[in-house]
């Protein structure tokens, strides 16, 4: 379905109406991108870059080049950032891939190879040099024509929220989760879980009713803001399932205006601006997971390697059933194999 079909007339007034207002906000630099997130406004992740990194990507480029974050939905839905990319509509994008599961299961895998990596750095790694990010411009050359990927990467491993101790796969048998739909819910039915599908803005609610055990969430330090350890007393971390992949693009028109030095200099500012966000995430996150076992009010839960290995050979199934879904999930499940085969995680 195209771009055009999928904005309503009302919708149109209201997305012209969007673009007007951030298309008159001050703009130092010669040209800025506008830059369209998968975070909240209120997010940790999109303060850190705010403050600490689009300054830097200006100084880098002597003015001459700029960029502007939005929040998730600020100008279209968190679905349609590469329609809106290809039509000159934003410039770019900082989300995630598996929004677009539902177009090809290859964004799933490529999103989000659940219980796969065992940290953000791996996935950094598989990124920039074991050839994910190349993986990733064959799917938007495929399926979104007009959208160049300058990065993709990882910035935290979710932690996961529970009401319930689970020490190991065993324990997820019969304990009703909060997961999205697609690989994450498959994965858990293979434990003996319960996946139930509900928005984040629901998952609080619904552990304190006792309408779910536990949650795929979010990072411990967002957990810890949102207040779902007051409810859930056993935490797990580091996490063991989620590590989500969020991908940099622009507009291939953009890209081609640019300068080499200008193209060079945006690629080297996301690498280094990623790395800053992990580092200053698992800082965080460590900082509150030591400041609650001092508490002692929480009992956060390490898992054993044995027991992470055991969910990686379940998961590895559903990686399997997944990738014989189209030629493309196929390539993105072979590119990951071969790349944690190499890093020695299967």
């Amino acid at each position: 379905m195209t771009f055009d079909r999928l904005v309503t007339p009302v919708r149109g007034l209201a997305l012209a109406a969007a673009v007007s207002v951030i298309g008159t906000g001050a703009m130092a630099a010669e040209k800025t991108l506008k830059i369209q997130t998968s975070s909240n406004a209120s997010h940790a992740s999109l303060a850190y870059l705010n403050e600490e990194w689009v300054p830097k990507l200006e100084a880098m480029t002597g003015g001459s080049l700029g960029i502007e974050f939005l929040p998730v939905d600020a100008v279209v839905p968190r679905r349609e950032t590469p329609e809106a990319i290809g039509v000159g509509i934003l410039d770019g994008d900082l989300t995630s891939i598996n929004y677009f599961a539902g177009i090809d299961p290859a964004f799933a895998l490529m999103g989000d190879l659940i219980a796969g990596y065992d940290s953000a750095d791996q996935i950094q790694a598989y990124c920039a040099q074991g050839g994910g990010k190349e993986m990733l411009q064959k799917l938007m050359d495929t399926h979104y024509p007009g959208v160049h990927v300058v990065g993709c990467g990882a910035y935290a491993r979710e932690a996961f929220v529970s009401k319930v101790p689970i020490r190991g796969v065993d324990d997820f048998k019969g304990v009703k989760v909060r997961s999205p739909e697609g690989l994450a819910a498959d994965v858990f039915k293979r434990l003996g879980a319960a996946p139930v599908s509900m928005s984040g803005s629901e998952t609080y609610g619904a552990l304190e009713k006792g309408v779910i055990d536990a949650a795929d969430n979010s990072a411990y330090a967002n957990n810890d803001a949102n207040g779902m350890h007051k409810v859930a007393k056993y935490p797990i971390f580091p996490g063991i399932h989620s590590t989500p992949i969020l991908q940099f693009t622009v507009s291939q028109a953009v890209w081609d205006e640019m300068s080499d030095a200008e193209k060079v200099a945006l690629e080297t500012w996301y690498l280094a601006a990623y790395n800053g966000l992990r580092t200053y995430f698992d800082r965080l996150d460590r900082q509150l997971v030591a400041r609650d076992k001092a508490a002692g009010e929480l009992e956060v839960i390490d898992w054993p390697q044995g027991e992470r290995d055991k969910m990686r050979v379940v998961a590895q199934q559903a990686w399997e059933d997944f990738a014989k879904q189209s030629e493309l999930a196929r390539e993105v499940y072979d590119s990951h194999v071969a790349f944690m085969k190499e890093a020695g995680l299967l």
